[in-house]
């Protein structure tokens, strides 16, 4: 993977997003998802898989609110799109990408170093929609940490 897959996986799903991209489930929140991604990497986890997550977790979103089916919408994207977007990626990583986005709202944590960092980059954006992410909820240990360091803040400013 270079940044040239990247770029063109995030442009693809600009143009594929059901949703409005401005929304609270858009492009800023994706980029929002990479940059947290990269700031959690530890030795171990597949950056590659947590970059590609960042753009594909929500693209299958029909609309801001609940909506159930998005994660498991994506998976399935996945295979739709593995040859022309994510050429890149092996199978195990094919993988690891599919159970990130399947169930990136419905599990906790899953033990793997690769998708528990997918998730908790996902969930420190929560402030982004009023919720401070509660460290007991994230997965992994720098996760639990930002979150700690994003309560403190936001207690600070109150």
């Amino acid at each position: 993977m270079n940044e040239a897959d990247i770029k063109r996986l995030r442009y693809y799903a600009i143009s594929h997003v059901k949703h409005s991209e401005n929304s609270f489930h858009g492009i800023d929140h994706w980029d929002r998802v990479a940059r947290n991604g990269k700031a959690l990497y530890v030795s171990g986890v597949d950056i590659e898989v947590v970059f590609c997550f960042a753009y594909l977790h929500d693209v299958e979103r029909e609309y801001d609110g609940y909506d159930e089916e998005h994660g498991p919408k994506a998976a399935k994207l996945i295979d739709l799109i593995r040859d022309s977007m994510l050429g890149f990626l092996n199978d195990g990583q094919i993988g690891l990408l599919k159970d990130a986005c399947a169930f990136h709202t419905t599990v906790l944590r899953t033990g793997e170093p690769t998708i528990d960092t997918c998730f908790d980059a996902d969930r420190l954006d929560l402030p982004r929609v009023g919720i401070i992410p509660d460290h007991e909820r994230m997965a992994t240990k720098n996760g639990k940490e930002k979150a700690r360091q994003i309560r403190a803040r936001k207690q600070k400013l109150h």
